[in-house]
């Protein structure tokens, strides 16, 4: 998969999380957007690889991006939380955490973004054109 449809899922994750009426089905689609960044940042810089190379994504992010070390804490946090929330522990998440973990999904995603296209401008050329999301109503 190329890190400019890693960045096109997490804006798909963003805006599921957006329409989710559920605050469970809110918080797994924002943190799975962060999950779809990071991956297209440690995709962009290279992935850590050896012995003793980091197993989760946010691990990996903090190896190859160590200025997203917020970022990472944030999302690793909830990731404890997602695997409740998988489990069908749907209570685990209130309301405020859910809305929450959605504006700091769309901030990651757009640093996310950002790291990508600094790393390397052919990923920038090929998703030049604008984000343009058209929603209506029926």
């Amino acid at each position: 998969m190329t890190v400019v449809r890693m960045l096109a899922r997490a804006d798909a994750e963003l805006l599921a999380a957006q329409f989710s009426g559920e605050a469970w089905e809110r918080f797994t689609h924002a943190h799975l957007a962060a999950v779809r960044a990071a991956a297209a940042v440690v995709a962009a810089r290279g992935r850590p690889s050896g012995r003793g190379a980091p197993r989760t994504v946010w691990e990996m992010l903090l190896a190859v991006a160590p200025e997203m070390a917020r970022w990472a804490a944030v999302f690793a946090d909830g990731a404890r939380l997602r695997a409740a929330l998988d489990a069908g522990r749907f209570d685990a998440v209130s309301v405020a955490r859910a809305e929450q973990a959605l504006c700091e999904a769309e901030d990651f995603v757009d640093v996310a973004r950002i790291a990508v296209h600094e790393t390397n401008q052919e990923w920038a050329d090929e998703d030049a054109a604008p984000r343009m999301l058209s929603v209506r109503a029926s």
